[in-house]
């Protein structure tokens, strides 16, 4: 697990997207399995996000018109899985979550604290390869950030899924493997107890 850590407005969010293939970078490159994103078609980046990357947004931006169920399953239809097997995937993941019980609900109906853990399960409902979480912390309380960023940390480690996560967090950043900071276009490594320190 990687976290990012930076003020708002350094970049987080876009970097993130040029990771995902989804904004292509001004300068400098983006390689998976040593090929160039970008030197991919839209398609391909498309079948590469489906496939090989989660992602988590802040706030969890599930579908509203969709039960809990249905939004977790809806990446592993698009992908191409029948709805049986879909929603069995996604019925894992939410047991996994201790979600299994929310499964008909609404989004409306959740709690910010379950929304995440439902975009979580979204996010590794493909079994990707790398998940990138967007602030997934940043309108939950304290003692729901960290159950949430435990859980999200559990899950990803469970999947043997990497993880980026940015984040304005300390608590959070202070349990990732790494931790970066991007400030004035570079990212740069923290060491030591600085990593540990609130901002």
């Amino acid at each position: 697990m990687v976290a990012v850590i930076g003020p708002s407005g350094s970049g987080k969010t876009s970097l993130l997207l040029c990771l995902a293939g989804v904004l292509e970078p001004i300068t400098g490159e983006v390689r998976i399995a040593g090929r160039s994103l970008f030197e991919r078609s839209a398609n391909e980046r498309a079948n590469i996000r489906l496939h090989e990357v989660g992602f988590v947004f802040q706030s969890g931006e599930l579908l509203p018109e969709l039960s809990v169920l249905e939004n977790v399953s809806l990446p592993a239809r698009l992908a191409g899985a029948r709805r049986t097997e879909a929603e069995k995937r996604a019925r894992e993941w939410l047991s996994r979550l201790g979600l299994e019980q929310l499964c008909s609900r609404s989004p409306s109906d959740l709690s910010a604290g379950e929304r995440q853990r439902v975009a979580t399960a979204r996010g590794l409902v493909n079994s990707p390869t790398v998940l990138l979480a967007d602030e997934p912390t940043g309108a939950l309380d304290e003692e729901t950030t960290a159950e949430t960023a435990a859980l999200i940390i559990e899950a990803t480690r469970e999947s043997q899924a990497g993880c980026i996560v940015v984040t304005h967090d300390h608590a959070v950043a202070a349990q990732a493997d790494r931790v970066l900071r991007l400030h004035s276009q570079r990212l740069d490594a923290l060491e030591g107890p600085a990593r540990r320190q609130p901002r």
